[in-house]
């Protein structure tokens, strides 16, 4: 079972988590559509993810998570 947390989720029930393998460390994003678009989620490598267009919120909120890890002093 994999490690995941929630980057964004769309007024319309659609849902993006940052996922990770806990036996290997891989990290990727999976989707998980609204019931009625059937629910069934889908598990996109990064790389993959961030190079896929449009660029949506959902990338956004990634991208966001990225930059926190970064600890910068101010005009550096």
């Amino acid at each position: 079972m994999s490690e995941r947390r929630e980057l964004y989720r769309s007024t319309n029930g659609d849902a993006w988590f940052l996922g990770r393998e806990p036996s290997n460390g891989q990290a990727f994003v999976i989707h998980q559509p609204n019931a009625p678009s059937g629910g069934r989620l889908t598990h996109i490598e990064l790389g993959d993810f961030l190079r896929n267009e449009p660029k949506g919120p959902e990338h956004q909120a990634l991208l966001r998570l990225i930059g926190t890890l970064v600890n910068v002093p101010p005009y550096a």
